[in-house]
């Protein structure tokens, strides 16, 4: 889900740390020199960040989403197939934190950790949350998780590619991407087909059934819950 914007003193911790992330990874130890730098205190850098260098990373996480809203929102989506537009979001979701590579990569290492993956999943999929809201999704049904689950797994997968990848104006990732997103068009399309075909028609019937009756969360859901993003 959408995260807070940055407070100030939020703001300068993360800007003093990204530096020491570089060289010493999402630690409590660069959080604490982050902070120092910034002129907050340590108990008020606790207070900011409970679980230390992980609420720190879902900080910067938080803010390259934010950036990435902003370029969306000044793009001139109409002229656009649906399926570009999405591709066109995931590319400035990974372009608005190329000037912190390898910052990304520390996060990506960190989340990989068994007791920082639930972390790490709620970051991506507040990721795809927001790309979809901004697309104008309003759907309610199972579809809006299977769309956020869906989008989740393109943009990670994209995300790792796009750390080693090594091409000029990362155009082996864009290209990667794009296959991505045709790959699930085609799965759309495939079951629109099979809602379409008489004899097949009825097979969908008991799962779209089911699906009807499946509601969004129209609030945050709880930490245990798909879609619940722990606000930093």
């Amino acid at each position: 889900m959408t995260s807070q914007p940055e407070t100030p003193a939020k703001a300068a911790i993360l800007d003093a740390a990204l530096p020491h992330v570089a060289f010493d990874g999402w630690s409590d130890e660069a959080l604490t020199r982050a902070a120092g730098e910034a002129g907050v205190s340590a108990g008020e850098a606790r207070a900011l960040f409970p679980r230390g260098a992980v609420d720190l990373a879902l900080a910067f996480h938080a803010r390259g989403d934010a950036k990435m809203l902003e370029a969306l929102g000044a793009v001139e989506l109409e002229a656009m197939r649906f399926s570009e537009r999405v591709a066109h979001a995931v590319r400035l979701r990974l372009e608005a934190i190329e000037g912190d590579r390898e910052a990304v990569r520390r996060a990506a290492s960190l989340f990989a950790l068994p007791q920082n993956a639930a972390a790490g999943a709620g970051a991506v999929w507040g990721t795809a949350d927001a790309i979809w809201r901004a697309l104008g999704d309003t759907s309610e049904d199972l579809n809006w998780y299977s769309k956020r689950a869906t989008l989740s797994a393109v943009y990670s997968a994209t995300l790792l590619y796009w750390l080693g990848d090594q091409s000029e104006g990362h155009e082996a990732t864009w290209a990667f991407l794009d296959r991505r997103i045709d790959d699930v068009m085609r799965i759309e399309k495939l079951k629109a087909g099979l809602r379409k075909n008489p004899l097949t028609k009825g097979l969908m019937a008991g799962p779209e059934w089911l699906a009807a009756r499946v509601r969004a969360p129209r609030s945050t859901p709880p930490a245990d819950m798909p879609g619940h993003v722990s606000k930093p």
